[in-house]
């Protein structure tokens, strides 16, 4: 890769480091998350065609008990999303990051499988709810590892594009669900229990693909150096950065981490030898310190403000205007919208990311995204847009506009806070606090999804346009608030961060065999002004 998609390297770094390993293990990682993407598109489809409610006995049900299905479809594999991301900081602390994926990704295998046979015998949606639950597990604890797995292996200058593997798969698995159940309706007789069965089943594919590609992956360096395998780091070291186990660049990076390793269990517990147990109980109070507070309170806002924006609204609305200017196929105009937001995802955080950084093109992508929607508001209030109803000759010109809001809104919103709160939380914590942020990220955006979700329909209800007006509102204040407390942390090694955010802990002081050496790595400084040279 060219050097002009990379960001300031944090020191010289030898051209291996750059390498096809370190991309496909990031590509390995995030290959979960199409599982999750996908999931997040085809349910809604899949389950309103007629051969789903004839199997299961809901054409004979009223709307209320249909709408009461579906809205316990979507909410048991929310709450799994929630506990599997919580349940995962157990994994990740004991089992390991790449042991995390494992057990993920087999709980989500199970679930889909589960989906997949159903059961048509007394018409019971007891597989599909124990699937979609397990599914829910899976790929929680699949969105709470994978970024900070990533950040892990990544050298600091890609480290942005590599994490937003993350996003871009997120949102090629939902253009993928979008478009299979396009095909299907188009193609397949909705009548034949296949309509449902085909996409249930794709759930698989992904995930299988994961547990195939597992023997590719190595375990985190950094957690290996925490369980004292030191030994095992350096050889995964040479592997991810194709260098000798003995360069030096490896020394450094395995020195960077034992000392902030150090010094965090010397901080949390008064001893560098400190057992599990007591890093547990320890990294729970450090997570309440001044320095820690800031950035925990920072991951649950980024993800406020992601669910708050109108990606949601945008979503519930734009058939709706579609159809109002006469666009005939809805289904392949919402399909599109879908392939721009993938597309746009893609580029930017492959090529651009550790260019450009974080906290600018939030702020950018915010402020456009708000102007899409205030338009939208006013088309809305001025030309009353409908279905199937006759519309003015200056109704269909605004609804025009409309639509080109709708697909700028896409664009943009691909490089803003749809995909970097996931980075950002990535690659803010020490690796003591890694495998709590990891779950707290998670359970943040299943918390703040389930709430945007169960909000929507009665502020449409209520507010109509004005849903528009508020969520570009919100987008205007994430805006502001990215350009006070979003920190620059682009080509920074993650254990620079403490600076960056304000936490002092107490320096390791070395021993009586090594302080008057001058060869010795305590008497190197490592910290810089990362406020002055990066922000």
């Amino acid at each position: 890769m060219t050097g002009f998609s990379r960001a300031k390297e944090d020191r010289p770094t030898p051209p291996e480091v750059y390498n096809w390993r370190v991309y496909t293990s990031a590509l390995v990682i995030s290959m979960g998350v199409l599982a999750y993407g996908y999931d997040s598109a085809f349910i809604g489809t899949t389950i309103t065609q007629k051969s789903f409610l004839r199997d299961f006995g809901m054409d004979v049900m009223s709307k209320k008990e249909v709408a009461d299905i579906s809205s316990n479809l979507t909410s048991i594999y929310s709450a799994g999303g929630f506990f599997g991301a919580l349940f995962m900081y157990f994994a990740l602390e004991l089992l390991g990051r790449r042991m995390t994926v494992i057990l993920s990704d087999i709980i989500f295998l199970v679930g889909a499988a589960f989906c997949t046979i159903g059961t048509t015998s007394g018409k019971s949606l007891g597989l599909i709810y124990t699937g979609r639950l397990l599914t829910g597990l899976g790929v929680g604890g699949i969105a709470a590892v994978s970024p900070i797995y990533i950040a892990e292996l990544s050298p600091p200058a890609i480290r942005g594009r590599l994490t937003g593997f993350f996003e871009s798969f997120y949102q090629v698995g939902a253009v993928i669900g979008f478009w299979i159940n396009y095909g299907i309706v188009h193609n397949i007789d909705t009548n034949s229990s296949t309509a449902w069965r085909i996409p249930m089943a794709v759930q698989l594919i992904p995930a299988g693909l994961l547990a195939m590609m597992i023997p590719i992956l190595k375990e985190s360096p950094t957690w290996l150096l925490k369980r004292g395998r030191d030994e095992e780091a350096y050889q995964v070291y040479s592997f991810i950065r194709m260098l000798p186990a003995d360069h030096e660049y490896i020394a450094e990076d395995v020195r960077f981490i034992k000392d902030q390793i150090a010094g965090e269990r010397a901080a949390l517990t008064g001893s560098e030898n400190a057992t599990l147990g007591q890093l547990m109980k320890a990294a729970a109070r450090e997570a309440s310190t001044k320095g820690m507070r800031n950035r925990f309170l920072l991951v649950f806002i980024m993800f406020m403000w992601q669910a708050w924006s109108g990606a949601a609204a945008i979503n519930y609305y734009s058939p709706t205007i579609f159809k109002s200017i006469g666009l005939t196929d809805v289904t392949l105009w919402t399909g599109i919208y879908g392939l721009i937001k993938a597309i746009g995802s893609v580029i930017f955080f492959t090529f651009f990311i550790d260019t450009f950084g974080r906290k600018w093109p939030w702020i950018i992508s915010s402020l456009a995204c708000a102007f899409c929607q205030y338009y939208l508001a006013v088309y809305i209030a001025l030309g009353h847009p409908k279905a199937g109803v006759q519309q003015s000759a200056s109704t269909i010109a605004g609804g025009k506009g409309a639509t080109a809001m709708i697909m700028i809104f896409g664009a943009t919103w691909s490089f803003g806070a749809n995909g970097l709160p996931w980075i950002i939380s990535a690659e803010i914590f020490p690796s003591s606090l890694r495998s709590i942020s990891g779950p707290f990220a998670g359970m943040s955006v299943w918390l703040w999804t389930y709430v945007v979700t169960r909000a929507l329909p009665s502020m449409y209800t209520s507010m109509e346009w004005g849903v528009y007006v508020f969520f570009a509102s919100c987008l205007v204040c994430a805006s502001i608030y990215a350009y006070f407390f979003i920190h620059e942390t682009k080509g920074l090694r993650i254990d620079q961060m403490d600076e960056l955010f304000g936490h002092e802990r107490p320096q390791l002081l070395p021993g009586p065999d090594v302080k008057d050496d001058p060869e010795c790595d305590h008497n190197k400084t490592h910290s810089i002004d990362v406020r002055t040279e990066y922000a």
